[in-house]
């Protein structure tokens, strides 16, 4: 019978399913396959644009009959609870009998059910040959309000990307220091704020900081961000974000990238990039060894491709 704490879904669009795999890898030390992972590290839903739900398994069960036996006798006491069905990959049982299961372990918790805000949701779902039952937790959406931020620039990364960014670098801790080297309008700031990450940025470009500072102030948040070059930066973090920048400067942008990457490479064991050139030779250069990586393909731009690498320092002898 599987051991595992916990199950997670996961939700993403076809041209996001390299970054939700490398996400997963980088947070759960292992791939989700069918949009799904059975997993004993606890993570918060809310910090990935793609896990759509966590499970708290409590109860699992060779058939329902069981299931419903197992959590009569667990004597739930609950009152302003909900029951849901988890359909996984492989679920074939229509609606009307999911609804007769969800009535029958409702019956098996002694309380008042609320289903519009409930203090605690529960679920069940079926995968392969067993039932589980447990307490869920659901994505927080209210990252979405960053669609709407006051000011953008034409070749911001997307929220998805930047939220992904964050998760990655952090390895879903949120006791990492993180800083953002090249915040530009502050989209990854934003994101990492959002979700209660510890993080810091900077950019050398003074309108990009303003428009950096009012974005955060539009929703409250306040973390440090310095206008200045990242070789400036004097403190250690867990990890650093670098969204490269690209088709800005007059001089070589391979130069620029060598020059970030080195910068970071002084304050950081951990460095996540993101890049639309090839620039494997660039990091390999500066001390960094790539651990993982992946390419993103921006919707309905098959020719506009951006590559993440997950970047360690090499481990010298």
């Amino acid at each position: 019978m599987p051991q595992s704490k916990f199950i997670y879904t996961f939700n993403y669009d076809v041209h996001f399913g390299e970054l939700c795999k490398l996400e997963s890898r980088q947070i759960f030390n292992e791939e989700q396959q069918n949009k799904l992972l059975f997993s004993d590290f606890k993570i918060d839903p809310s910090i990935s644009a793609f896990i759509k739900t966590r499970l708290e398994i409590m109860t699992t069960a060779g058939s329902f009959t069981e299931l419903v036996t197992l959590i009569t006798n667990e004597d739930i006491r609950m009152n302003g609870f909900n029951v849901e069905y988890l359909i996984l990959d492989g679920n074939t049982l229509e609606r009307a009998e999911r609804r007769e299961k969800l009535k029958d372990i409702g019956y098996c918790i002694y309380g008042f059910p609320e289903f519009n805000t409930p203090t605690i949701t529960y679920a069940i779902c079926q995968y392969k040959d067993f039932w589980y039952f447990g307490t869920l937790t659901k994505h927080n959406n209210d990252w979405y309000k960053h669609k709407v931020k006051p000011h953008s620039f034409s070749n911001s990364i997307g929220m998805n990307i930047a939220k992904t960014l964050v998760s990655i670098a952090s390895k879903g801790d949120k006791s990492k220091s993180l800083l953002d080297a090249c915040c530009g309008v502050g989209t990854i700031l934003l994101e990492a704020c959002c979700s209660g990450f510890d993080i810091e940025g900077c950019d050398i470009n003074p309108k990009a900081i303003k428009y950096t500072k009012l974005n955060l102030a539009h929703y409250n948040y306040n973390p440090t961000v310095y206008c200045s070059d990242v070789k400036e930066i004097n403190k250690n973090y867990d990890a650093v974000i670098v969204d490269l920048p690209y088709n800005l400067y007059s001089i070589s942008e391979q130069l620029i990238s060598e020059k970030i990457i080195e910068a970071t490479s002084n304050i950081t064991a951990r460095l996540v990039i993101v890049s639309i050139a090839d620039i494997e030779s660039t990091i390999n250069h500066s001390g960094f060894e790539v651990i993982d990586f992946c390419t993103v393909v921006k919707k309905g731009k098959s020719t506009f491709t951006r590559k993440l690498w997950i970047c360690e320092k090499a481990i010298t002898s």
